[in-house]
């Protein structure tokens, strides 16, 4: 973290909201007064669970001259997200209830312009663009495995498994790393979504994150993926119900039209859990990249 960061939070609590959408959890932060510049460590330190306030990502609310406001999203290992659609909806209420913006408004992304709605209980629904550069079959091999997957892009890029039946009795994080890290998905990598089709309405999805890396309780770019590959392979129709890890329900509507989806919106849960302040004592006095994995800092500082 550079000084200057640091300095700022000594002379000048940071206010901040804790949220969580489908069991993705982030700190919010309304940055439109610019404060905040290079969030990258001071993002890895926020996020850093036990010694810090412990987070999936953080949100940057920021000016826009586009939309109602700007949103910057950071993984917890600090790298930037194109997108995230479960921290969108947790900024779309923290404007809402922040005065920032009205209940139907717009909100740049780095994947573009994407379209909310906050209702009064606190569910939102996003309207997002249609999912691109689908591919059917992209199989990797992983060790002495072939895994049989499908591609597709919703802002971030997604692969998708699907099983037979048993999902939850898994250890998804084995396979989903090795995909995540694969070379032939490398250099973004990717979400890795496990998915199981319970009828046509109905979907249970499972997802390793980038950036996170680890499986989150829920990843919604993961569930509209999951759900758009469902579709254009015939095998579900709108609208799907998506029982995530967190045993939360998200829901994904669209129109198919030429073998595309549009008209795709997912709906879900945005909680406002806590507010507070970062101190000092939030950023300082630990390491984490130590924290995240020991033993390649260990072997690093050996070399």
């Amino acid at each position: 973290m550079t000084s200057g960061q640091v300095q700022a939070v000594k002379q000048d609590a940071l206010s901040f909201s804790k949220m969580a959408g489908g069991g993705n959890d982030f700190v919010v932060i309304d940055n439109r007064s610019g404060r905040i510049g290079n969030a990258t460590e001071l993002t890895r330190r926020i996020c850093t669970p036990h010694l810090s306030v412990g987070a999936d990502g953080v949100v940057l609310i920021e000016d826009s001259s586009m939309a109602d406001f700007r949103m910057r999203y950071l993984n917890a290992d600090g790298s930037v997200g194109e997108f995230c659609a479960n921290g969108t909806r947790c900024a779309a209420r923290f404007a809402v209830l922040g005065g920032v913006a009205p209940p139907r408004m717009t909100i740049e992304t780095e994947a573009g312009l994407v379209g909310a709605n906050v209702d009064t209980g606190g569910t939102v629904t996003l309207s997002l663009t249609s999912p691109s550069d689908f591919r059917a079959e992209r199989s990797l091999r992983v060790g002495d495995r072939l895994i049989h997957g499908s591609s597709i892009m919703v802002g971030v890029p997604h692969y998708v498994i699907f099983l037979k039946d048993e999902l939850w009795s898994q250890d998804i994080v084995p396979l989903g790393r090795a995909i995540r890290m694969h070379a032939d998905v490398q250099p973004q990598g990717a979400n890795v979504n496990f998915v199981v089709v319970r009828d046509e309405h109905a979907i249970e999805v499972r997802t390793y994150e980038r950036g996170v890396e680890a499986e989150t309780l829920s990843c919604g770019s993961g569930v509209v993926a999951s759900v758009a590959t469902s579709a254009l392979f015939a095998r579900v129709k709108s609208p799907v119900s998506v029982l995530t890890r967190s045993g939360i329900i998200l829901t994904v509507s669209f129109t198919m039209a030429g073998g595309e989806l549009r008209d795709v919106r997912l709906r879900g849960d945005a909680r406002l859990i806590y507010r507070s302040s970062l101190t000092a004592e939030t950023l300082e006095g630990f390491d984490p990249d130590f924290v995240r994995n020991p033993s390649e800092k260990v072997l690093s500082a050996g070399s």
